[in-house]
């Protein structure tokens, strides 16, 4: 029993660690992102999209010409601008999860605690923005940045609640010694 205790907490230390290694990972590359000027940003974007609509043109046969080309790259750029920040908030709740579920009890408080830490991150990621040259902060930024941790949170919620499900109902199934016994 003592035993099985100490590789618990040796565990909830390492599935620790490694989150709050990957979330400062994390913190730096949005703090870097926000940090990038009005015309730096604008830029990663505009190739971002470009290298997008690339792939897609090859993914059709890669007959579009480059006007077609360049009209999808420039009406693609928000949403894959949009998608970013989603994506990377989606990576935080994830990970934040991750942390606050080694240490706390799941229920309404954590998820709470979960979405409050990806709302301040958020917040103060559009506040540093707000500094930067050519640059503003966006409460619908901020808004996105807290679905995107949400729907990450969701996602460990669903696969944990998926991950107990599977392993019941294999429990139920796996087969008593005398049925093994009694074929």
């Amino acid at each position: 029993m003592a035993n099985r205790m100490r590789r618990e907490a040796l565990r909830r230390w390492a599935v620790s660690s490694v989150a709050v290694a990957l979330l400062a990972a994390l913190y730096s590359i949005i703090f870097r992102f926000s940090a990038q000027d009005a015309e730096q940003s604008g830029s990663l974007s505009q190739e971002i999209s470009a290298r997008c609509v690339e792939i897609l043109g090859a993914l059709s046969g890669g007959d579009w010409s480059e006007a077609r080309m360049a009209g999808l790259a420039e009406a693609f750029e928000h949403p894959i601008r949009k998608l970013a920040h989603f994506s990377e908030y989606a990576c935080m709740g994830i990970l934040v999860y991750t942390l606050l579920i080694q240490w706390m009890k799941r229920g309404r408080g954590m998820y709470l605690l979960t979405v409050a830490w990806v709302f301040l991150s958020a917040a103060c990621d559009e506040l540093h923005q707000y500094f930067v040259p050519g640059r503003w902060a966006s409460p619908w930024d901020v808004l996105l940045d807290t679905c995107g941790g949400t729907f990450g949170m969701l996602l460990c919620i669903c696969m944990a609640a998926l991950w107990r499900r599977l392993r019941a109902g294999r429990r139920m199934k796996a087969p008593t010694d005398c049925e093994e016994k009694g074929s």
